[in-house]
């Protein structure tokens, strides 16, 4: 019974993974797209980066995505959430 209330609470996002690249020359970031079920968005987000001191700032959008600023021992990252 706890199983399947937890699969209900799940939903699937579009999860967008941006690392900034901070390098003078080189403005480009890695961006990396999937498609996954999710009950805890940030737990998502710290079981990513389990090993590494991690700070987040999240920002809720109008549309309902949400933004997370998160910065690993100064490498700072973006994951957007968007429902589907």
């Amino acid at each position: 019974m706890r199983w399947i209330r937890r699969q209900e609470m799940r939903k699937e996002y579009e999860v967008v993974h941006e690392i900034l690249n901070e390098c003078a020359n080189n403005q480009m970031r890695d961006v990396f797209f999937e498609e996954v079920e999710i009950d805890d968005l940030e737990q998502y987000i710290r079981s990513r980066h389990k090993d590494q001191y991690v700070s987040l700032e999240r920002e809720d959008l109008a549309d309902g995505s949400v933004i997370y600023h998160v910065n690993t021992s100064g490498m700072l990252q973006r994951y957007t959430f968007t429902e589907i």
